[in-house]
């Protein structure tokens, strides 16, 4: 059975001498794997069609064990992301990311639209790469349905005076409950920039800078947050050395 998906090709593996084995994240069919025969041939039009990055209409084919790609209009393939180390390894994390948390025959209508956004954030000089992945990170969390409760106390449900971060407790906690002793102690322009990545549509979520106190904030908050929701290693980020 022939389908048109809207995907991206997250990762690409050669498969014998002239084929590619193709892992894509699609709106309609969430992560897929598929062949894409005689893509390694010289001036084949499935080349370059099948590299990390490229975005666009999917034509595939439903055999019996697996799916084929026949065809690929191309929208954008981020070039530009191949001309900065940092981007391009920080664009391979995003899609290891997105493979963990989709699934095959699960929508990811959300799940690729952020993927979309993030690598296009990537290429806007106003906008560091730090808060580029903790955006990207804290948003992917909360469509996975693992969202901290940051918008009231976890304790006694109060929204004035939110300062504590209780990374096991999974949200935040006001001045009053507070123990003193556990939780990361966080601005009130730092609780709003986790509220804002939570809360903000899509189309609107690399809309902003921060300072250079708050991004060292939200470091320590998403990078613990999403460590306890993840129990893979992703490569990619053994490539970087970039100090974040």
């Amino acid at each position: 059975m022939k389908e048109r998906v809207t995907g991206m090709v997250l990762s690409a593996a050669t498969i014998g001498e002239y084929d590619k084995r193709v892992v894509l994240l699609t709106k309609e069919r969430g992560r897929i794997s598929a062949f894409a025969r005689g893509a390694r041939r010289p001036r084949s039009p499935l080349s370059a069609a099948t590299e990390p990055f490229t975005f666009g209409e999917f034509f595939i084919y439903r055999g019996r064990d697996s799916y084929s790609i026949e065809q690929v209009e191309v929208e954008n393939y981020f070039p530009e992301l191949r001309q900065n180390l940092e981007h391009l390894y920080l664009a391979l994390y995003f899609c290891e990311v997105a493979d963990y948390f989709t699934r095959e025959g699960m929508t990811a209508k959300h799940e690729l639209n952020l993927l979309y956004l993030s690598l296009r954030a990537l290429s806007v000089p106003s906008l560091p790469e730090e808060l580029v992945r903790y955006i990207y990170e804290f948003r992917m969390l909360a469509i996975a349905g693992e969202a901290p409760r940051i918008f009231e106390c976890i304790r006694c449900g109060k929204t004035e005076n939110l300062h504590h971060f209780y990374v096991g407790d999974a949200g935040i906690v006001c001045d009053d409950c507070h123990d003193g002793k556990t939780g990361i102690l966080l601005s009130e322009t730092a609780i709003y920039t986790l509220q804002r990545i939570l809360s903000s549509p899509l189309q609107k979520l690399y809309t902003f800078s921060v300072s250079e106190a708050v991004l060292v904030q939200l470091k320590e908050v998403v990078s613990r947050y999403f460590k306890v929701h993840t129990d893979r290693t992703f490569h990619s980020l053994d490539m970087l050395d970039m100090g974040f």
